[in-house]
């Protein structure tokens, strides 16, 4: 119990100067008289962080705005009006409305699984009105994106130019390798961005006169992602004890469950013909994240969404396993990596949903019902019409 108690109070400990370092960034930055927008860019489908980097230091809690056009009367409020909204981000699908995709934490706005329809303004303030940071969220689509193996000597493309402007590939650098021991991948995402000096003075850009795409005139080839393999050694650990180790090896010989990775696990159990899609816990858009299934790697240069036309399993530009039209073949378990080390382990079964008799009260037979009298009424009519006309 003094054990227990003891955590927990460094845990309170921990939080609390958690709370005070965040105070002193809002005490060291000021914010700029005249409101401003930081530019960003990210690809779709990935979950990204907006951080209110300036705030009053009376102000207790903040309000995202979302706008997406400047001046449009048409504003959403990102809030629940307590600060924040709690998001299960594994029950989030693509296309859903944005109010059921994001979270206030800490001050800072994430958004999952963002789509290009959230492109626009954000702006961070108070239920009065006032505004203390403003960002400019470019999401750019992977629809007709551009990807290169480097392994198999493909290259980027060359940047364009013309009189007033120049259009050009913006490069994040390589991740980390995302295995150890084996043969892993890097990755490295590139976004469009246009040099020219007749941009927005409203916009503040790292480099002058230079901000993303984020318009539809742009070519879309000028999205890539340039993946290349990579093999690094994994961090030493305590190895189990001899006599466990030779019990291990004892039953893997024996035909049993062979020696699975110790990281945490969960079961999820998927119905034969719905969708599934996998996220990395804690995995941003400039991790580097690997699947495997059972002892099998799902390597982006053959699973990566795109590379194939006739797809069923493949993983997105956001780092997500996507399982189309679930079979009995996808049973099994899937590990996930990030930053080269395996963090989490899904374990999938699958089966078959048991029919159930409908009453006359449910809403599918009510609209089956519908359905059929309105066709039934629609073949009435076009078959007097058709009497009718030949008396």
């Amino acid at each position: 119990l003094l054990a227990a108690a003891v955590l927990l109070c460094l845990v309170d400990a921990l939080h609390a100067f958690a709370i005070e370092e965040k105070a002193d960034v809002f005490k060291r930055m000021a914010c700029p008289a005249f409101l401003m927008f930081e530019n960003a860019a990210y690809l779709a489908d990935m979950t990204f962080e907006l951080p209110c980097n300036c705030k009053p230091e009376e102000v207790s809690s903040v309000i995202w705005y979302f706008q997406k056009n400047m001046g449009s009367h048409k504003t959403r409020v990102l809030t629940d009006f307590a600060g924040t909204m709690i998001v299960d981000s594994g029950r989030i699908h693509t296309g859903s409305d944005m109010l059921k995709r994001f979270s206030i934490r800490m001050f800072s706005l994430i958004l999952f699984r963002a789509q290009v329809s959230d492109s626009g303004h954000y702006l961070c303030g108070t239920k009065k009105g006032d505004f203390f940071y403003g960002y400019d969220v470019d999401v750019q689509p992977t629809s007709h994106i551009t990807t290169a193996f480097v392994d198999r000597g493909q290259h980027v493309q060359d940047d364009y130019s013309e009189k007033l402007f120049s259009l050009f590939t913006t490069f994040w650098d390589w991740t980390r390798c995302d295995r150890c021991g084996v043969r892993g991948e890097q990755r490295r995402i590139g976004l469009c961005y246009v040099q020219s000096a007749k941009l927005h003075p409203r916009y503040r850009t790292a480099v002058p006169n230079v901000t993303s795409c984020g318009s539809k005139a742009v070519p879309a080839s000028f999205r890539e992602v340039a993946i290349r393999s990579c093999l690094t050694p994994c961090l030493k650990k305590e190895a189990p004890k001899e006599g466990l180790q030779a019990l291990s090896n004892v039953i893997a010989k024996l035909g049993k469950k062979p020696w699975a990775p110790r990281v945490p696990t969960q079961f999820h159990k998927q119905p034969i013909g719905s969708g599934l899609i996998m996220t990395c816990p804690g995995a941003r858009p400039e991790h580097a994240v690997a699947w495997d299934k059972d002892s099998v790697r799902l390597y982006r240069s053959r699973y990566l969404i795109g590379v194939n036309k006739r797809m069923r399993v493949f993983i997105d530009h956001g780092n997500h396993l996507h399982i189309q039209r679930v079979q009995a073949s996808d049973r099994g378990t899937y590990f996930c990596w990030r930053e080269g080390e395996m963090v989490a382990g899904f374990r999938l079964s699958v089966f078959h949903q048991q029919q159930r008799r409908r009453s006359l009260n449910d809403p599918e037979t009510i609209y089956a019902m519908k359905v059929i009298g309105i066709s039934y009424i629609v073949i009435s009519v076009i078959f007097i019409v058709i009497h009718v006309s030949r008396c």
